[in-house]
C-alpha cells in the first residue's frame, strides 16, 4: 500500500475513533472570514458581500451590527432574520461563507504543497496533511506540532512548553496512526497550529557497491550493515569488504570517526551485523588486485573477440 492510499485509510480510521456516530461539527465563523447573505423572494433589499472584523463582528445593512465569531452560518442567517422582521414579513435569510480566513494552518517542510490551509470545520492531523497533497518520499516520520498556549496544551504525552512558554509543541509518530495501533495521535488541529514534516534522516553507502547513495531511514528508523548494502544492490565484483569503513561524525567535534567494519565477516556469519547512525557512511574500497585481475580478463576476451572477427 502507498504512502497516500495508507494516509487515506489513517483518516477514515481516525474520524471513526474522534466522532463515532456523531457527524463531524460544522464550521463556525471567525476572524477573517467573508460570507454573502441573501434574502430570498425579496430584490428590494440586497446584501454586498461583508467580512468579519478581527473583534468576530459584521456590519451589514439594514441590520447593523451583528457578533458573528463562533455561530455557524445557520445561526447567524437566524440572528439576521430577527433583524429584518421590522422591514420583512417572515424574512427567508441565507449565509454562505465566500472566504475562509479565520481558521489557518501552516504546514512546512518535506510535503508536496506546503502551504497556509483553512481548517474550515474540524479537521485532524492527517486530513490536513492531505490537503497539503501528503508527505514527500524523504518524509521522516516524527512530524512536529506547534500550537498557541490559548487553545491549551497539545493533547499528546510528547507534549511540553517551549522556552517562552507562550507555545505547547509535541511530535507525533506518522506510523503509530497509519499503522492504525494509536489512532488518538491523530489530534484534531486548532487555528494557527504549524505543522513542521522534517526530511528524513539518510545514511550512505559509497565505495564498491553497484547502486551507492544516500537511503532514508524512514519508520524503521534504523538500518544495519548488511541492510544497507542490500539497499544498495550488493558489492561490485572488485570490493574489498573485508576493509569496509563506518566513517561518522563525532559528537563534540567536527572531525569524523572511521570505524573499521569486516563486511566479508558480517556475510559469512562469523561477526554480529552492526547498526548504522543517522548520517553514517558506509565505505567499502576497492581492491586492487581484483581490478587488475578483471581488466586483464576483460582485455583477453575483447582480444579473442577480434581475433575471431578478424578470421571470420
Amino acid at each position: 500500500m502507498g504512502r497516500a492510499a495508507q494516509l487515506s485509510a489513517a483518516v477514515l480510521l481516525s474520524v471513526a475513533f474522534l466522532w463515532g456516530d456523531e457527524p463531524a461539527p460544522t464550521y463556525l465563523l471567525g476572524p477573517e472570514d467573508q460570507i454573502e447573505v441573501s434574502l430570498r423572494g425579496v430584490k428590494e433589499i440586497e446584501f454586498k458581500p461583508a467580512r468579519i472584523d478581527e473583534q468576530g463582528d459584521v456590519e451589514l445593512h439594514y441590520v447593523g451590527k451583528l457578533h458573528a465569531a463562533g455561530l455557524t452560518a445557520g445561526q447567524l442567517a437566524a440572528r439576521i432574520a430577527d433583524r429584518l422582521k421590522e422591514f420583512v414579513n417572515d424574512p427567508m435569510v441565507t449565509v454562505e461563507v465566500t472566504e475562509f480566513g479565520s481558521q489557518p494552518v501552516s504546514v512546512m517542510g518535506a510535503v508536496n504543497k506546503p502551504g497556509v490551509y483553512q481548517l474550515r470545520g474540524h479537521k485532524t492531523l492527517i486530513e490536513v496533511l492531505s490537503m497539503a497533497e501528503g508527505m514527500r518520499n524523504d518524509a521522516g516520520y516524527i512530524i512536529k506540532v506547534t500550537r498557541a498556549r490559548e487553545w491549551g496544551p497539545i493533547p499528546l504525552a510528547t507534549s511540553a512548553s517551549d522556552e517562552t512558554g507562550q507555545y505547547s509543541v509535541a511530535e507525533v509518530s506518522v506510523k503509530s496512526i497509519i499503522d492504525g495501533k494509536s489512532p488518538q495521535a491523530n489530534i484534531l488541529m486548532r487555528p494557527h497550529d504549524v505543522i513542521s514534516v522534517p526530511r528524513g534522516e539518510m545514511v550512505y553507502v559509497v565505495g564498491s557497491v553497484k547502486r551507492p547513495g544516500g537511503f532514508m531511514l524512514g519508520e524503521k528508523e534504523s538500518l544495519s550493515v548488511l541492510q544497507a548494502i542490500s539497499l544498495a544492490e550488493g558489492l561490485d565484483t572488485t570490493a574489498a569488504p573485508q576493509n569496509a569503513k563506518i566513517i561518522r561524525s563525532a559528537e563534540s567535534s567536527s572531525q569524523r570517526l572511521e570505524i573499521a567494519v569486516n563486511v566479508k565477516r558480517i556475510l559469512s556469519s562469523k561477526e554480529q551485523d552492526r547498526p548504522l547512525q543517522a548520517n553514517d557512511i558506509l565505505f567499502v574500497p576497492n581492491s586492487a588486485s581484483k581490478s587488475v585481475a578483471i581488466r586483464t580478463a576483460e582485455a583477453a576476451v575483447e582480444m579473442a573477440t577480434g581475433i575471431a572477427i578478424y578470421r571470420r
